[in-house]
């Protein structure tokens, strides 16, 4: 068996990717649901393969993915994303990303990702190498949450998923009053005044604002 550590803060999610492998040559031997759990989980379990969730409170799936590199551990990483923008998407290639799945489909393709990784392969979409190779060679346009801070980014990249306050505050282990003062401080920073520009930057897009 092969086996295989997961990590998605959506517990449908899990279910899902549980249910997929369910039967076939791949054991999922640990989930977590927080990507800074990562690490640990990864030198309890050594597991064969790691799939990681992009978007994680606590610590992203490129910086999960950046950590194990950085610390000498060539293990398959296979990234699980619903998008990917620019930046991430080059990082991942950079630092050895084995695969990337996205979730619009990942029930037909994670399989044979996973299968593909097993036999010492790489399984990349090839327009998001084509982007990445791009990307490489003219440069990533600047990051407009880069003077956010790290919890900073963390709050925005809720926001630009939906998330309200309540919820922001549970999946990040803090209180609603905090995530206002947080986002109080992220607008401050940014020039911006609601959760919809917020959210737009977030995703890479210069909020409209009226002449």
């Amino acid at each position: 068996m092969t086996t295989i550590l997961l990590a998605d803060d959506h517990a449908f999610m899990r279910a899902g990717v549980e249910s997929v492998l369910r039967g076939t040559e791949f054991d999922i031997v640990a989930t977590v649901a927080r990507g800074d759990e990562t690490r640990a989980a990864v030198a309890e379990h050594d597991p064969d393969i790691c799939i990681l969730d992009v978007r994680m409170p606590g610590r992203n799936g490129i910086e999960c993915l950046i950590d194990l590199r950085k610390g000498g551990d060539e293990r398959p990483v296979v990234l699980l994303t619903a998008e990917l923008e620019d930046g991430a998407l080059l990082s991942a290639v950079t630092h050895g990303v084995n695969g990337i799945v996205m979730k619009d489909g990942a029930e037909d393709e994670l399989l044979a990702t996973l299968r593909a990784i097993a036999g010492g392969e790489k399984a990349i979409p090839s327009p998001l190498l084509h982007r990445a190779l791009e990307l490489s060679v003219k440069g990533v346009p600047a990051d407009p949450l880069s003077t956010l801070a790290r919890r900073e980014r963390e709050i925005a990249n809720e926001v630009a998923q939906g998330a309200r306050n309540r919820e922001i505050a549970e999946r990040l282990g803090m209180s609603e009053g905090t995530v206002k003062v947080y986002l109080y401080t992220i607008y401050q920073k940014l020039g911006i005044k609601t959760r919809t520009e917020l959210a737009l930057l977030a995703h890479g897009r210069a909020p409209v604002r009226d002449s």
